[in-house]
């Protein structure tokens, strides 16, 4: 037989960019609520456009704008980024599971 050899995983580039996860945390929060893009960019005070953008992940918003908008869906930042660690640890916990080694 073989010898045992400690298995050192690499790890994976899985994790999707933040505005990615917070730009469809937004978009499930502001379709949940039956609002339309152009009610929440209003009380945002920013462009519908922009909105779309940031809720399909396309701009780099600022903390600033993020923030305007989870307001705008009476929600806080901590709201925000709980439900980002949440489906970002989600995420990792899949990627990451037991690894099976035939000899």
């Amino acid at each position: 037989m073989g010898d045992i050899i400690a298995f050192q995983p690499k790890r994976l580039n899985s994790e999707p960019p933040l505005r990615n996860v917070f730009g469809s945390i937004l978009k499930e929060t502001r379709q949940k609520r039956g609002e339309r893009l152009v009610e929440v960019a209003q009380r945002a005070a920013i462009s519908t456009q922009y909105l779309s953008e940031i809720e399909r992940g396309r701009k780099d918003a600022s903390s600033e704008v993020f923030a305007s908008v989870a307001r705008a869906l009476d929600m806080t930042m901590f709201d925000l980024t709980s439900q980002a660690a949440r489906q970002l640890y989600t995420t990792q916990q899949s990627v990451s599971g037991p690894v099976c080694l035939a000899a």
